[in-house]
């Protein structure tokens, strides 16, 4: 019986981020890009979704809202029935705008981590290692 034995490094890991707001896509890119992993942009649902259709990422970052107010979520479900083991992380500044906030732990959202624009520049990068086991 033989055992094959998955070994990522940052360098192989694909990481496609989707967001409306340049200026987050641009941080988010260049904070992981810098941390050594490959970066997929896309600036909405529908680009995110083309990109999914025939690719297949080691995990995803998604703005909850885009072109629809569940865009995020949207991608997240999407996501996760074509590739049930990819990690999904949700980034939005919801939270601190309207004072709602959403508990991942709920079976109709379909993503493995929910975290707040403002906190995830600075942590974001560690969050997608804990998610990959690197």
């Amino acid at each position: 019986k033989s055992t094959i034995i998955l070994i990522m490094n940052k360098q192989n890991v694909n990481i496609l981020i989707a967001d409306d707001d340049p200026d987050y896509l641009f941080q988010f890119s260049l904070l992981l890009s810098n941390e050594g992993f490959n970066v997929i942009q896309t600036s909405s649902q529908k680009e995110a979704e083309a990109y999914l259709e025939t690719n297949k990422p080691d995990i995803a970052v998604f703005d909850l809202m885009m072109e629809q107010h569940d865009s995020g979520f949207i991608l997240a479900y999407k996501t996760k029935k074509m590739y049930p083991n990819t990690p999904v992380i949700i980034c939005t500044a919801v939270g601190s705008e309207t004072g709602m906030s959403f508990d991942i732990d709920n079976n109709w959202i379909k993503a493995d981590l929910y975290l707040e624009k403002g906190k995830a520049t600075s942590i974001l990068a560690e969050e997608v290692k804990n998610l990959l086991n690197l």
